[in-house]
């Protein structure tokens, strides 16, 4: 894997376990990839999270064994984000 060696997000422990909950019970295949983005223009964006193939215009991390793909076009608005996962229903949230 050649990861870009800046990761622009972090992910909680919390966080983590569910994805890799998530990738199993789910059974994700191995050639998808947790990505994390945006939806909508850059004034009214709102993330999004989900599994997905990686396409031309991503770029590739890994955060302790979780691939990790971001469209580059998002990079700048991603910078310093921490994922996280809420026990209280919320499930994942992103905190700036």
């Amino acid at each position: 894997m050649n990861s870009p060696t800046i990761i622009p997000i972090t992910i909680t422990e919390i966080a983590q376990q569910e994805i890799l909950k998530a990738l199993t019970i789910k059974g994700i295949p191995e050639d998808y990839y947790l990505r994390v983005g945006l939806r909508g223009s850059a004034c009214s964006a709102s993330y999004l999270i989900g599994f997905d193939k990686k396409e031309d215009h991503d770029e590739l991390y890994e955060i302790d064994g979780i691939q990790l793909i971001i469209n580059k076009h998002h990079l700048m608005y991603l910078i310093g984000v921490e994922l996280d996962f809420e026990e209280d229903g919320n499930g994942f949230t992103f905190n700036k």
